[in-house]
C-alpha cells in the first residue's frame, strides 16, 4: 500500500486530501510545515509527496530545494493558491514533479497520484514493461517474445520516453531537446530513429508508435482484442 505525506497548514485540506487518498487504498501521513515534513520523512517511508506553497515555518519551495539538494528523488505534488505561471515555474525549478492549482478537482488529483507513482517505479527500476515486451535502461537492452537484442543508445532512450508515458503525443521539439540535447539535430533525424523503430518492432504485439500529424508522435499499446 502506498504512502502519501500530506503537507498542508489548512487542517480542513489536510482531512479532506486524507479522506479522498483513504477512499481509494492510500495511506496517509501529515505535517503542517515543511520542518515537520522533514521529521516525518526521517521517520517513516513515504512514496509520495502532496504539498503546499504557502506554510509557516519552512514553505515548500524551501522544502522541495532541501530534498532535491540531499538527492531525494520523492515525487513530489504541489497543490497551491499561487495560479500565476511565475509560480508554478519556481516550483519546477526547484524539483517538483507535477503542479496543480485549488480548488483541486478529485478525480484528477488521484490520476496524477497514479501517474507519479507509476513514473516512479519505473525510475527506480530502471525498467519498464509494457505487455510482453520489458527495456532494460542500464544495458539499452530490449526483450520481447522473438528475444532480447540491444539497441542504439538514442533509439532506445526514444522508445523509453514514448513508452513510460503511452497515449501522451510528445513533439518533435520536445522529443529532440530530451533525447539529443544540445546537439541541435534536425526534424529528419528524429523521423529516421521513429522509422527505424517503427521497422524493427513490425508485427510487436504490446505496442505501435503513432504520428500525430502536425505535432508528434506518441506510443499507443495494442488492446488484447487487437493481439
Amino acid at each position: 500500500m502506498f504512502r502519501i505525506l500530506i503537507v498542508e497548514d489548512n487542517t480542513n485540506l489536510q482531512k479532506l486530501y486524507a479522506a479522498i487518498l483513504k477512499a481509494n487504498g492510500y495511506t496517509t501521513l501529515s505535517a503542517y510545515n515543511g520542518a515537520e515534513a522533514l521529521e516525518v520523512l526521517q521517520k517513516e517511508h513515504v512514496d509520495l509527496m502532496i504539498l503546499d506553497v504557502m506554510m509557516p515555518v519552512m514553505d515548500g519551495y524551501e522544502l522541495t530545494e532541501v530534498l532535491r539538494q540531499g538527492g531525494s528523488e520523492l515525487p513530489i505534488l504541489m497543490i497551491t493558491a499561487k495560479s500565476e505561471q511565475a509560480d508554478k515555474r519556481k516550483g519546477f525549478l526547484v524539483g517538483i514533479d507535477d503542479y496543480m492549482t485549488k480548488p483541486v478537482d478529485e478525480e484528477e488529483m488521484l490520476l496524477r497520484i497514479k501517474a507519479l507513482l507509476r513514473r516512479s517505479r519505473i525510475v527506480a527500476e530502471r525498467k519498464l514493461t509494457v505487455g510482453g515486451t520489458t527495456l532494460h535502461y542500464d544495458s539499452l537492452t530490449v526483450d520481447t517474445g522473438d528475444g532480447s537484442f540491444t539497441l542504439p543508445k538514442k533509439e532506445f532512450y526514444l522508445l523509453y520516453k514514448l513508452l513510460s508515458y503511452p497515449g501522451q503525443i510528445f513533439t518533435k521539439y520536445q522529443l529532440l531537446d530530451e533525447i539529443w540535447g544540445l546537439e541541435n539535430e534536425s526534424d529528419n533525424t528524429l523521423n529516421v530513429h521513429i522509422n527505424r523503430l517503427r521497422n524493427r518492432f513490425e508485427g510487436n504485439p504490446d505496442f505501435e508508435i503513432v504520428t500525430v500529424r502536425g505535432i508528434g508522435f506518441k506510443a499507443v499499446r495494442k488492446t488484447e482484442d487487437e493481439r
